[in-house]
């Protein structure tokens, strides 16, 4: 496990010379101008983009897990993009943007993770863990650390970043330190990579009418041994081999990556929310669109998967290339009508978001060094330096372990799960009792133990191979969802025993004491 004394993201940057620094199409950047208009337009099309792709990729959001989305997708109207008021996309980027609103640039990931802890929208996944750690007393950055939340690697910032990009034109840097203080509340490692290679796409979009050197800028962006690094470096190198065929390209991304997901909800199961997976799918559909706004949005939706992420993230990446102006009327047509409404759980309206995001950028480019004048922006020169390598995995996913598997042994009063309101049986074993006790006895390098986080959730001592480890408490907030009751990785290779006690006790705010245990999930080394 990584030691706590390597969570301390100390950039690259910091004493890096001129030399050392990674410097796009070997050409040391010049200070670049911007109008005030052109700025207005670019940052108004981003938005815009991440409205309409969030919005036309919806209907069919993991609908289509390890397979392309053949056949009509669902028809475009001008009134779809309504959808996008309601869209976590949109909605949890804005707690942040709020955030520096409020309290400045220099709002520190604590103060993110505050107002994170505080919102009141459903969150899952990564989000879900990194709020349920902060309810509990574990602060950020640490609720987007692996040791605490299992799903670091997962696409959460990701989906997340791209108002930081909209904020930093042409300004990697700016758009990575950004991006690490606001990432750390849910993400680590390679899911928190996921955010600077959006970021790092964004910035660059202001001032690039290529989409290969948009893609090469995030990429510039991730430490190079990354691994989500070196599948941004496969869907480049397979787009230069056959730049007509995208069903070939995705195949290769399939073959090559989309397995072993070390999410519980993805362990050995089609599903993937993996941060790398699907921003392959952006790139890919970025660098097969070619500019044309419709095809990106048919081509990261049809790869499947988190469809309407993906296409939201590519198309307002495009929508910055573009501008606002030059977006299809056919797919902006409906915006006029929704640029006064709030979106949920904000105080900002499209008109509000794009305002904020503007004048956050004026501060942005003061702070690097920049001009601003009445009519326009003179952006410094920066060379794109990526923080230092940081990486954990699970594992390769290797086998689920159901409660009635001999692996387990249980002692005391534990029952299987009432019915429930639909009729069926949940599965698992449950108590609500003192000293009950559950051993797994496994073969691998780490696990996680799957359950249920409930309202009534209670408590649990744990050892590890007779240690004491990590407690268990099952008690959640609500409209957050998880199912990842403890894990540990990083284990010798070999036979490891778990041991759960519950201790009939809960959290102040938890209405009972229930544990409620559903399984395994167990892992072996690369």
């Amino acid at each position: 496990m990584m030691s706590r004394a390597s969570r301390a993201f100390v950039l690259v940057a910091s004493g890096l010379s001129a030399a050392g620094a990674l410097v796009l199409q070997g050409q040391a950047p010049e200070a670049r101008t911007i109008s005030r208009a052109e700025l207005d337009d670019r940052v108004r099309g981003g938005w815009a983009g991440q409205v309409i792709g969030v919005s036309f990729g919806a209907p069919t959001e993991f609908k289509s897990n390890g397979t392309i989305i053949e056949g009509d997708l669902p028809r475009w109207a001008p009134g779809n993009v309504s959808n996008a008021i309601d869209q976590d996309d949109l909605y949890v980027e804005m707690t942040f943007a709020e955030v520096m609103d409020r309290l400045g640039l220099e709002a520190t990931t604590e103060e993110y993770g505050e107002a994170f802890r505080t919102s009141k929208y459903n969150l899952w996944h990564a989000n879900a863990g990194a709020r349920r750690l902060l309810e509990t007393g574990i602060k950020a950055p640490w609720s987007g650390h692996p040791k605490y939340n299992v799903h670091a690697n997962d696409i959460d910032f990701q989906i997340e970043a791209d108002f930081i990009g909209l904020m930093t034109p042409g300004l990697p840097n700016a758009a990575r330190d950004f991006s690490i203080r606001v990432g750390q509340v849910m993400n680590f490692g390679d899911g928190l990579y996921g955010g600077l290679f959006v970021t790092g796409m964004y910035a660059a979009a202001f001032f690039e009418t290529d989409v290969r050197h948009v893609v090469e800028a995030g990429l510039a962006l991730m430490p190079p041994g990354s691994t989500y690094a070196a599948i941004i470096r496969d869907v480049l190198a397979w787009h230069r081999e056959d730049p007509a065929n995208w069903r070939r390209t995705w195949q290769r991304i399939q073959d090559t990556w989309d397995k072993e997901d070390s999410c519980p909800d993805g362990s050995l199961r089609p599903f993937n929310i993996d941060a790398r997976l699907n921003g392959a799918y952006i790139a890919l559909g970025l660098l097969y669109g070619n500019g044309d706004f419709a095809r990106t949005l048919d081509i990261t939706t049809r790869a499947g998967q988190d469809s309407d992420c993906n296409p939201s993230n590519a198309a307002g990446i495009l929508g910055v290339m573009l501008g606002y102006s030059k977006i299809p009327d056919e797919w902006k047509s409906g915006i006029p009508a929704l640029s006064g409404r709030k979106f949920a759980y904000t105080n900002y309206s499209f008109d509000d978001i794009v305002a904020s995001t503007l004048t956050r950028a004026e501060l942005v480019v003061r702070q690097a060094g920049g001009q601003v004048t009445a009519d326009r922006l003179t952006i410094p020169p920066q060379s794109a330096v990526p923080p230092m390598l940081e990486q954990w995995e699970m594992g390769i996913p290797d086998r689920i372990v159901e409660v009635d598997d001999a692996s387990w042994q249980w002692a005391g009063p534990w029952e299987p799960p009432p019915i429930g309101l639909d009729g069926r049986a949940e599965r698992g074993r449950t108590t609500s009792g003192k000293r009950a006790e559950a051993t797994f006895t496994f073969t691998g390098t780490a696990v996680t133990i799957t359950g249920r986080y409930a309202a009534d959730g209670g408590r649990a001592e744990v050892t590890l191979d007779g240690k004491p480890a990590q407690a268990i408490n099952s008690w959640i907030p609500q409209r957050t969802h998880d199912n990842a009751l403890w894990h540990i990785y990083g284990l010798a290779p070999g036979t490891h025993t778990v041991r759960i006690a519950t201790t009939g006790t809960a959290d102040e705010r938890s209405t009972g004491a229930t544990v409620l245990v559903t399984g395994a999930i167990i892992y072996r080394s690369r």
